[in-house]
């Protein structure tokens, strides 16, 4: 009789919460493998991969790192679901895991509120693609050269070598100087005296002339653009431009056109003021000269 009622526990148990244990199991199996597939077909709803072979590699291993984040944070959470559930039919009272899990929850959030932040706050900055591995940027008010991308932190180095690491959830302010193109931008003094129209027409031909040079072409994406008068300083028109270069390339470009420009403006006679120092002596005064021969006088032996 004992053995009897055993089997039909037994199978009592089987054909329900045991079925519903194992539906349980089978449905969060599913639902991880749809996720995964849906984390698969990430790449096409991220922009176009663009640039260099390298850029293109560096972009895939970071569309790696995403799905890998995003299966394991889907994985944790459905199993955790499902185990819970499994506990439930087995019955397992689950109210105080619940409610120890909130509260240590809790406890660890407060705990580590700036290191889910930063990790959200990485998750974006890469799936925005705001900022790639060597671009330059000016994060937070310190600017260098893009090294590493973390989800917890940016790693820039200045040009003095100095290494920036910086917490992605304290980026408050990003500027990205080598995104997809970049400006040289020059305020060029001259002398009140000189033809405005004279001085950017030569700016023009050294434009012109630096981009056909086959050592700089490729650098330079449109021609020199001469703006026209920017300002009237204290000794000098102040004349703005700007030359369209590949990104990390406006700096070459830039160094190369000021000196092309000094050059052909020393060749033309145009002036480029500088600060002049006017020494003047008072008339109330004796000359120098006659001051210093009267002292030498007085000190004679009479």
């Amino acid at each position: 009789m004992p053995e009897e009622l055993t089997l039909r526990g037994l199978q009592t148990w089987l054909t329900g919460p045991g079925l519903r244990i194992l539906l349980v199991l089978a449905g969060g199996l599913v639902l991880t493998r749809l996720a995964h597939a849906l984390i698969a077909r990430l790449p096409q709803f991220l922009p176009a991969p663009e640039g260099s072979p390298t850029e293109l590699a560096e972009q895939q291993k970071r569309t790696e790192t995403l799905a890998r984040l995003l299966r394991t944070t889907a994985t944790i959470a459905v199993m955790s679901i499902a185990a819970l559930m499994v506990l439930h039919e087995l019955g397992v009272e689950i109210t105080p895991i619940l409610t120890g899990g909130a509260i240590g929850g809790l406890a660890v959030g407060f705990g580590a509120q700036h290191l889910v932040r930063d990790v959200i706050a990485g998750f974006f900055l890469i799936l925005e693609n705001q900022v790639r591995l060597g671009d330059v940027a000016v994060i937070n008010g310190k600017g260098g050269l893009v090294e590493a991308i973390r989800l917890r932190t940016i790693v820039l180095r200045d040009f003095d070598g100095r290494v920036h690491i910086i917490p992605n959830g304290a980026i408050t302010e990003l500027s990205n100087l080598t995104k997809d193109y970049s400006y040289y931008v020059i305020d060029l003094g001259v002398a009140y005296k000189e033809n405005v129209d004279r001085v950017m027409q030569a700016l023009r031909e050294v434009g012109a002339e630096l981009q056909k040079d086959p050592a700089y072409s490729s650098k330079i994406l449109a021609p020199l653009e001469v703006v026209g008068v920017d300002a009237f300083g204290d000794s000098a028109v102040i004349l703005k431009m700007r030359i369209k270069t590949v990104p990390r390339e406006q700096w070459t470009v830039g160094r190369e056109l000021r000196r092309r420009i000094k050059n052909a403006f020393d060749a033309q006679g145009i002036e480029l003021p500088y600060p002049h120092l006017a020494v003047t002596f008072s008339e109330a005064g004796k000359p120098f000269a006659v001051e210093v021969a009267e002292t030498l006088a007085r000190r004679e032996p009479r």
